[in-house]
């Protein structure tokens, strides 16, 4: 099974080290793919001086800042053109727990995606101030009460999915970003009728480094689950 985690960066400088060094400690055939949007603080530099040292470690260097959305779909179709199997996606702050990638691999034996989650059992997260951790909790309520999905976590970015399932995904057609892409995600593929699943992960806020969260962000989520909607009642989704 041929692999690719990829992990999208922008100013990630202070974490980008860390996070290399932890996946080839876990597997050395796993292959990572930073897409880097420019970052002013030589992100790319850093990985570019890496990948002397890990041969399964590529870059994709964009012009600028466009967004988590369209830097995951640009991971998406670079997987696909080389035939992977299996993709992960994953942040490069330290939030994500690479010790749960081969777990969350094995699960997609019975899955054809795995979500890392928050709030499968209850909430598991650390460093978090109580007002982000009620407004992220509220947004997957709300969520989920919009669109139907049946997931306790359609805003977490840590996932692993099968081939087929990115494959059958209009990605062209994907605009959204933050929360609203990977809750439209996850609605694309339950709308298919692919089996998702939710593996319980300890999310642990970034510790350095600066959050990329916006008020637009938040507000084109509270747009795009009625969309959904839209799509779900009128067989509108790709």
């Amino acid at each position: 099974m041929k692999t690719l985690i990829i992990s999208p960066t922008y100013n990630e400088s202070k974490n980008i080290a860390d996070l290399i060094g932890h996946v080839f400690s876990l597997n050395e055939n796993y292959h990572l793919l930073i897409v880097d949007d420019n970052s002013p603080d030589g992100t790319a530099n850093l990985v570019e001086g890496f990948k002397k040292r890990y041969k399964n470690l590529h870059l994709a260097k964009r012009p600028g800042k466009a967004g988590l959305g369209t830097a995951y779909c640009h991971g998406f179709k670079w997987a696909l053109e080389r035939d992977y199997n299996t993709i992960v996606q994953m942040d490069a702050d330290g939030s994500h727990d690479a010790n749960e990638i081969p777990e969350m691999i094995r699960l997609l034996k019975e899955n054809d995606v795995i979500i890392g989650s928050r709030y499968v059992h209850g909430v598991s997260v650390v460093n978090w101030p109580i007002r982000r951790l009620i407004l992220s909790y509220g947004a997957n309520l709300y969520s989920r009460i919009i669109t139907g999905l049946p997931i306790k976590d359609a805003t977490g970015g840590f996932k692993a999915w099968k081939r087929e399932v990115l494959e059958s995904i209009d990605l062209n057609s994907i605009r959204s970003q933050g929360y609203s892409f990977q809750i439209e995600m996850n609605f694309r593929a339950w709308q298919k009728g692919y089996k998702i699943g939710e593996h319980p992960i300890i999310f642990i806020d970034r510790t350095v480094g600066e959050s990329k969260m916006s008020k637009a962000i938040m507000v084109e989520a509270v747009f795009m689950v009625w969309r959904l909607r839209i799509w779900k009642i009128f067989g509108w989704h790709k």
